[in-house]
């Protein structure tokens, strides 16, 4: 018997989230649905169940796109900074 070694996945904590908030939400509606509660009752809790998510995952997205664009920024400051860096080299080894 061969034993295997053990590897770690290449996804991303972002997958990681992305499941747990499926699964969140797979076992809140069931829970809302298997409640013993009035149509009227369940289908007010569903609404507001629904619009609490949306408006979190409108929060994450726009702290998503905030986040992204300050890394698009930093890197592009980091590139410029290494291309100015370099330049004295480039222009060196050009003339050789």
């Amino acid at each position: 018997m061969q034993a295997g070694k053990y590897e770690s996945s290449n996804g991303s904590a972002g997958t990681a989230v992305t499941f747990l908030l499926i699964g969140l939400g797979v076992g809140a509606a069931l829970g809302l649905l298997l409640a013993p509660k009035a149509g009227r009752q369940l289908r007010k809790d569903l609404r507001r169940s629904y619009g609490d998510a949306r408006d979190t995952v409108s929060e994450w997205t726009d702290e998503a796109k905030e986040r992204f664009a300050d890394v698009v920024e930093k890197s592009s400051d980091f590139a410029d900074e290494v291309r100015s860096k370099g330049q004295p080299l480039s222009d060196l080894l050009r003339r050789r």
